[in-house]
């Protein structure tokens, strides 16, 4: 599982929608082999030197995107992210899709959340709220 504070989500979709509106629309994260799809706010859930969430607005050439590492998966400072995302993301690197409307429908429908969190299993994203 990984867990990203509300307020910290909200701000990367926010940041993608101005990013998208600046430069004109969503980045595609299947890398041109499926377009059309997923050119819709969102986030990305980034396996790679960790696990992070960024937006998938389109950015500006040189333009670097908000990112925000899950509090178990951060490279800097927690020795044991590289096992933590084997266990929980998988060895390989890779980005999964969250529709911005959904994550945003699960926030505002529980009460006085603090985190989102990300499961993830061999079928599904699993997306869930949590007071801490």
């Amino acid at each position: 599982m990984f867990t990203f504070p509300i307020l910290a989500v909200r701000k990367v979709i926010d940041r993608g929608v101005v990013d998208a509106a600046t430069n004109d629309g969503f980045r595609n994260p299947h890398y041109g082999l499926d377009p059309r799809k997923d050119e819709k706010p969102g986030l990305w859930l980034v396996g790679d030197q960790g696990v992070y969430i960024m937006s998938n607005g389109k950015l500006a050439e040189e333009q670097r995107p908000l990112v925000v590492y899950a509090e178990e998966c951060h490279p800097l400072g927690d020795p044991d992210w590289w096992h933590y995302k084997q266990r929980h993301f998988g060895s390989d690197d890779g980005i999964q899709f969250l529709n911005a409307e959904e994550v945003l429908r699960i926030i505002n429908g529980t009460r006085a959340p603090t985190h989102l969190c990300v499961r993830l299993t061999e079928t599904h994203i699993d997306l869930t709220t949590i007071r801490r």
